[in-house]
């Protein structure tokens, strides 16, 4: 079976490997020069084994609380688009407890499966992604979100991963970086067996791999459409005039994956939510944290990767545009340098915007679409590199046959 999957990001080269791995014969056509050059290129990169979705029953308020202010951790620009008026109904239909609770399911279970994919394959392969073991530090500002600390204490239990919840004093003594910043929070939620990679290192390698192992990537190629032929996907049309033929398609292009379905008649729920992240050499500064921080209030996502720090989070609903707000890079950087002002070369921040799929209720969607032969592994919104392995060994389980690792059914389209 020859099996087309279009993306070369930590998706759709992970999908690509398990797929090979499975029998397959696999072409990966990718616009960019090379993998992992749009999302997977410079996000947060936590493994997030106990993540919920960002429709959550507190959000409907904050929103409206955060109209217009370019530093809120989820900006809505306002202006009519019908995309997203459709995606924000949905959105909005999941914001409650029950839905976020079964979301949150959903997400922790493909989350789980997924890390140890990630991390078994790593060493598999020697991957080398800067892998940093020293665990993750959640921190909250109030004493509301401090109250959560015990649900996801137990998320991550239900992970096999053991968490601390701790006060205040106990911030700077976990994570001595925090010193000067440590009497802002009221508390924390550490994890010590969790970790942090580099994404792009991941993705580089692991497509570096799967080439060896005889997938063949197309680079520096845009698919126009996916063909059809009797009611079957059969391939890809490109945009020079060429095509190639396949059993199977797999969507795996992130935002853009609803606008080659939109073709087709199929309309998939994704929209791009755009994130920001700043990246510093610690060159050399004592004040750098030596373990991943997550500051709960803010959305921000704060990983050391050997000799860089990198501060990663917000959400912007504003489209396909990938035009940079200064103020939010300003604001992200600003928020970094107050949590830790001696942790590297400020000076030499390196600014970076990407959009991430997001579906409504914070579930990717893997499995068949209703035309035979297309299949869908995208709109993993933040958690595209927690569960990229995961969704690719689920995607390759599915379309070859195989019985899955866990229930397909929550990732369905059919969900929407």
């Amino acid at each position: 079976m020859h099996v087309i999957v279009l993306g070369a990001g930590v998706v759709g080269v992970a999908a690509a490997w398990y797929l090979r791995e499975a029998g397959c014969e696999v072409t990966v056509v990718e616009a960019r020069e090379g993998p992992g050059l749009e999302t997977s290129f410079a996000n947060g990169g936590h493994l997030s084994a106990a993540s919920g979705p960002w429709a959550a029953p507190d959000v409907p308020g904050k929103l409206i609380r955060w109209i217009g202010r370019e530093d809120a951790p989820l900006l809505l620009r306002l202006r009519w688009d019908t995309a997203l008026i459709r995606w924000g109904v949905r959105f909005l239909a999941n914001c409650t407890e029950a839905r976020y609770a079964a979301n949150t399911e959903a997400i922790g279970a493909l989350c789980r499966l997924s890390a140890a994919e990630t991390m078994a394959l790593r060493d598999r392969l020697g991957i080398a992604d800067e892998t940093n073991s020293a665990g993750v530090l959640t921190i909250y500002t109030t004493e509301k979100e401090f109250a959560g600390a015990e649900a996801k204490r137990a998320r991550f239990a239900e992970a096999g991963i053991a968490a601390e919840v701790v006060d205040r004093a106990g911030l700077a003594r976990i994570e001595p970086a925090l010193e000067q910043a440590a009497p802002r929070y009221v508390g924390g939620l550490f994890a010590a067996d969790t970790e942090t990679s580099d994404c792009h290192l991941f993705t580089t390698g692991l497509a570096a791999e799967a080439a060896r192992a005889g997938v063949a990537f197309r680079y520096g190629t845009r698919v126009a459409a996916v063909t059809v032929e009797t009611g079957r996907a059969t391939g890809v049309a490109l945009a020079d005039g060429g095509t190639i033929a396949a059993d199977a398609v797999v969507l795996a292009a992130g935002s853009w994956s609803p606008v080659l379905a939109r073709g087709l008649g199929l309309r998939v729920p994704v929209y791009p939510g755009k994130g920001y992240s700043v990246t510093v050499p610690i060159a050399g500064r004592n004040g750098a944290p030596r373990m991943a921080v997550v500051d709960e209030h803010a959305k921000l996502y704060i990983a050391r990767f050997a000799d860089r720090l990198r501060v990663a989070g917000t959400l912007e609903l504003a489209g396909w545009d990938k035009t940079p707000s200064p103020a939010r890079q300003a604001a992200t950087l600003a928020k970094m340098r107050a949590l830790f002002p001696d942790g590297g070369d400020y000076a030499q921040a390196a600014h970076w915007t990407g959009l991430r799929p997001m579906t409504p209720d914070g579930r990717p969607l893997l499995g068949p679409t209703s035309i035979p032969g297309l299949w869908l592994d995208t709109g993993h919104g933040p958690l595209g590199w927690t569960m990229a392995c995961g969704s690719g060994r689920l995607l390759a389980e599915m379309l070859t046959g195989r019985t899955a690792a866990i229930d397909p059914a929550p990732y369905a389209l059919a969900r929407f």
